[in-house]
């Protein structure tokens, strides 16, 4: 999920023997590096020259972040503040893209993904467009050669956090819709709405992987 829902995508992209493939609120491309900690008074910052994975020993090509430090993390800040979310960087990505248009070098291949391939995200995420992003991705499927079975689920509500309910409910057993109401504005406004996303993500996901065993 997250920044890892991009990690396993591109895992998949380059290693044939994956067979079943998870992307919860993944990018289509893969992004500049970046590290997390305290640096000049900010809790993130891009790496300059840096990708986030590499193959081979190679750096993959990446799409660089439009804000350098610190003003990269200022802008999170100034897009958090009144949100009602816990934290928002969608200006980081928009901005991003909106500077220069992806190369195809630095978007995932999903084509190459083989078995079952599921991509998940809401329209809703407050960190980053993954909705949009899914469409992209089910538009290329769509437009060249692939063999896996992918099924692309972009939900109105449901947040960042669009994993299944049953395993958010092994972390928080009690409160849960309380406790999201707090991280995601979404949550408190459609909190019926966030849970029904969960709920049918843990029917679709958990049959995929009983599906997946069985075979």
């Amino acid at each position: 999920m997250s920044t890892a829902g991009m990690d396993a995508l591109v895992a998949a992209s380059f290693f044939t023997d994956i067979t079943l493939t998870f992307g919860l609120t993944p990018s289509d491309f893969v992004w500049q590096g970046f590290e997390q900690g305290k640096k000049d008074g900010c809790k993130e910052w891009p790496v300059p020259g840096a990708s986030t994975l590499s193959w081979k020993e190679r750096p993959l090509a990446y799409m660089p972040f439009v804000y350098e430090h610190p003003v990269y993390w200022k802008k999170v800040e100034e897009e958090t503040k009144g949100s009602g979310d816990i934290e928002r960087s969608t200006c980081l990505f928009i901005d991003s893209e909106k500077a220069r248009e992806h190369t195809e070098e630095e978007m995932i291949k999903v084509e190459n993904i083989k078995g079952r391939l599921f991509l998940v995200g809401a329209d809703d995420d407050s960190f980053w467009e993954a909705g949009k992003y899914i469409r992209r991705m089910d538009k290329r499927l769509k437009e060249r050669p692939h063999t896996c079975q992918y099924v692309p689920l972009v939900y109105e509500h449901g947040t960042h956090f669009v994993l299944p309910e049953s395993l958010l409910r092994m972390a928080l057993p009690i409160g849960l819709k309380f406790v999201m109401r707090f991280i995601f504005r979404a949550a408190k406004e459609y909190p019926d709405e966030c849970e029904a996303t969960r709920k049918d993500i843990d029917k679709r996901l958990s049959a995929a992987l009983k599906e997946w065993r069985e075979e």
